[in-house]
């Protein structure tokens, strides 16, 4: 009779096995398609303190582990000004995963408390910089954030009718104002589905938003627009199960010589160019 695993070790366990085909394989499918983890990396892995980014945290370690690619990782969450429960939740949660956390304080939230209108898109630009900050100063070149397949379609889909514009969300990008510095997204082929049958099953439970503003405000998440387009994507599926990999896979088959005008290199372009010319 073999030995009985302890809760953090079935968790890890269920990653590789019931839902290796689901979540480890579409993982170590983008970390090798978009070349994500390069030999002596030091990776700062960006813990919010909700699902995505603490299977990331899991599944970097499993790779670390494993990966004849030598990599290191550092686990850092940043406290915006969370409430005391949300940081307990935080910190409890990165103990039973095994995640050794290093966490650090900002002011975010109290600064985003006093804008005006819709604070969200500060607030995630505020919160990247920090992030970018502190890991550059732990001597870290990456930091990796917790977007998943999910997020990416929905934001495709949320720039065409919302934004008017089509525009993707990239698996690793190079900082514009850290030098030496990328992002990189490793649970860019993951469903968010699968995420969430994985938490079920090993019954943990995370902190969702922790914004003060919606603390406050009570506002409606099903009025927002991210949710509007889950809405929407679930509708679609029920006439085409492939609906969501066809949005995937369209952002990755871009015909640029059929669109009136599109931006390169921060350069508007038009056809009439390109029609001039032939």
């Amino acid at each position: 009779m073999g030995r009985e695993l302890s809760k953090q070790q079935q968790i890890c366990r269920s990653v590789l096995k019931t839902y290796r085909k689901e979540i480890f394989n579409p993982f170590i499918e983008a970390v090798r398609r978009y070349e994500l983890i390069e030999k002596d990396d030091k990776i700062a892995v960006c813990i919010s303190g909700g699902k995505d980014s603490m299977l990331m945290a899991v599944l970097l370690q499993h790779l670390q582990q494993f990966s004849e690619v030598p990599f290191s990782l550092t686990f850092l969450s940043m406290d915006p000004g969370y409430n005391a429960r949300n940081r307990e939740k935080i910190i409890a949660n990165a103990k039973l995963l095994g995640i050794p956390l290093t966490m650090f304080e900002s002011d975010i939230f109290k600064v985003v408390d006093h804008v005006g209108g819709a604070p969200c898109y500060l607030c995630a630009r505020m919160r990247r910089g920090h992030l970018y900050a502190k890991a550059k100063e732990l001597g870290c070149n990456k930091i990796a954030l917790g977007h998943h397949f999910s997020d990416v379609i929905e934001t495709t889909l949320m720039g065409m009718l919302h934004g008017a514009q089509l525009q993707g969300m990239l698996p690793k990008l190079k900082s514009t104002n850290f030098a030496g510095m990328e992002l990189i997204r490793p649970l860019y082929c993951v469903h968010e589905d699968a995420i969430i049958k994985w938490a079920k099953h090993n019954d943990l439970t995370f902190i969702r938003c922790a914004c003060r503003m919606t603390e406050k405000t009570q506002t409606d998440l099903g009025a927002s627009k991210r949710l509007e387009v889950k809405e929407l994507i679930r509708t679609l599926k029920k006439e085409n199960p492939l609906v969501e990999k066809n949005i995937f896979n369209a952002i990755h088959n871009v015909n640029v010589d059929t669109f009136v005008e599109y931006k390169m290199n921060g350069q508007r372009h038009s056809f009439l160019e390109k029609f001039k010319e032939s």
